[in-house]
């Protein structure tokens, strides 16, 4: 394989203005603004060549500056954080996986964003991957909670926010998963991808992993065990404090 083709980077998506907690990437759990932390456990992951914060404010940059990170400014104008890391994207010319980690999950497993990447690196025929973990019953029927059926081989068949698979006689126990939002891809795929106008599907569930199915792509799942939790609120980033917190007391006693 083409070394610069197997060449990988994690972009770290953060914007200010986020709809239920403004200045997220800033708040401060432990100590540490929340968008540190994501970038500490992707300074982990094994493997990676670079690892770049893309953020349309310059009061996360120089947060980010200030802890050590390589910080691009990226439009404001983005709709998500495809369009966000895909700006960054354009210029790695020398890269050909990147991989989109969003800037509000602290308890990442530093070994996900790796297995993602080696995926890629197996299988020339993936122009993505992404991952999911076993989910509840009960999630079933939730519709912030996206689920995936995937095939024989791990590909995704759909991702829905509808309670997919249906167990119609009830005696089938298909296993359950959450799909979890990260992404490595193949960068050539991912300039294209954002080129690329919204689709059906896509506009129906507000899923737009469904814009890579419906043209056709392969998209791998890696199953992982449930994930630690993400911050979107302030009662999130009160219960991601107590887990931090409580890592550092026991750190501390040993």
């Amino acid at each position: 394989m083409n070394q610069s083709m197997s060449k990988a980077a994690i972009i770290i998506p953060a914007r200010w203005a986020s709809t239920r907690m403004p200045g997220k990437p800033l708040h401060l759990l432990a100590g540490k603004p929340l968008v540190r932390h994501v970038w500490e456990r992707c300074s982990k992951v094994p493997d990676v060549d670079r690892i770049i914060i893309a953020t349309d404010d310059m009061r996360i940059a120089e947060a980010a500056f200030e802890f050590g990170a390589e910080v691009t400014l990226t439009s404001d104008k983005h709709p998500c954080g495809t369009d966000r890391i895909a700006e960054v994207a354009k210029k790695l010319s020398g890269f050909g996986i990147i991989v989109n980690v969003q800037g509000d999950e602290p308890f990442i497993d530093p070994k996900l964003p790796q297995k993602l990447i080696q995926v890629l690196r197996e299988d020339k025929a993936l122009a993505m991957s992404t991952a999911a973990c076993p989910m509840e019953p009960t999630e079933l029927g939730n519709p912030n909670c996206v689920k995936v059926v995937t095939d024989i081989a791990g590909n995704a068949l759909y991702f829905s926010r509808a309670g997919i698979p249906h167990d119609r006689d009830g005696d089938v126990r298909p296993g359950l998963l959450r799909h979890l939002g990260i992404y490595a891809y193949r960068r050539r795929f991912l300039l294209d991808f954002v080129k690329w106008k919204q689709t059906p599907l896509e506009n129906a569930e507000k899923l737009e992993q469904l814009r890579a199915l419906e043209h056709g792509a392969k998209i791998h799942v890696v199953k992982t065990r449930a994930a630690g939790p993400g911050v979107d609120t302030p009662e999130d980033a009160a219960a991601a404090e107590k887990i931090l917190s409580k890592g550092k007391k026991t750190k501390k006693r040993a």
